[in-house]
């Protein structure tokens, strides 16, 4: 989706603006810090201990096929088990295997990051996105997948506030937490969604699209239409259903999803549907 390649881009230019810190000259003693100054927000940036250790950070970082960079993790963590550097590695399979649109491996990696990290933001959206999206009826344990979606989403909207990645310039930190409070309440309100617990729905994919208004998430708005009309709330439906229809290409699931459902509310709401054009 264009919103995920927006954020993974600044996030891939704040994990590569941390590469250029050197490491530390040497360790301090027990029980003392080494002194540094305070980032503005968010975490500190993570440093290498050694030259070895940050070396082969930047020959893992600089790989881009996402089975190789997956590789490129597991061995340096393997080597470096104590590294600051460990869970930017994982993050960067994590956003490599999200544009491949490879949820599966995705979801493992993201896992694996929240083990390093159990408060990261993407990471906590990487898990509850895929276990949203993919949970069916049939799954033996479709309660469990559910429960664990919700949670790790409205963890994520506690911890976008504390864990800004580290190194991202200020002027995008808002974006940051608008990009990440969008997506948690899509989720919130795709789990709702698929419940049919239609006023719940409408209120959290309502908040997911005025979280980051400046690039809508085109399946959220068509889920809201979905739910206001399972309420019977039709022309408030079909202002959304218009929506979907300018955001989405026809020919498509979503489009074409969305153009039924324009028509099915301009029928209910006393209008004429759209004539298909060749």
């Amino acid at each position: 989706m264009k919103r995920t390649a927006i954020i993974i881009a600044m996030l891939g230019i704040s994990a590569w603006s941390l590469t250029q810190n050197k490491p530390a000259a040497q360790t301090p003693p027990a029980g003392q810090t080494a002194g540094q100054t305070a980032a503005p927000a968010g975490k500190r940036p993570p440093q290498a201990k050694t030259q070895p250790e940050f070396d082969a950070y930047k020959a893992a970082a600089a790989l881009t096929d996402p089975a190789a960079q997956q590789k490129a993790a597991d061995d340096f963590a393997a080597k470096f088990p104590d590294s600051e550097l460990r869970a930017l590695l994982y993050k960067a399979v994590m956003n490599s295997y999200q544009q491949a649109n490879n949820t599966d491996k995705m979801l493992e990696v993201s896992q694996k990051l929240l083990t390093l990290d159990p408060d990261d933001p993407q990471a906590l959206l990487g898990v509850s996105q895929v276990l949203a999206e993919r949970t069916r009826d049939t799954d033996l344990d479709k309660d469990q997948r559910i429960a664990e979606a919700r949670k790790d989403a409205q963890r994520a909207l506690v911890t976008v506030d504390t864990d800004i990645p580290a190194g991202l310039p200020a002027e995008k930190v808002d974006v940051y937490k608008g990009y990440v409070r969008s997506e948690a309440y899509a989720i919130l309100g795709t789990l709702d969604f698929n419940a049919k617990a239609w006023a719940d729905a409408e209120g959290n994919l309502r908040k997911s699209i005025e979280a980051y208004p400046q690039e809508v998430d085109p399946i959220a708005v068509f889920r809201l239409s979905v739910a206001l009309d399972m309420q019977n709330k039709y022309p408030d439906a079909l202002k959304y259903a218009n929506q979907a229809v300018d955001l989405t290409k026809a020919g498509t699931n979503a489009g074409d999803a969305a153009r039924k459902e324009k028509d099915r509310l301009i029928q209910l709401v006393g209008g004429i549907p759209d004539t298909p054009k060749n």
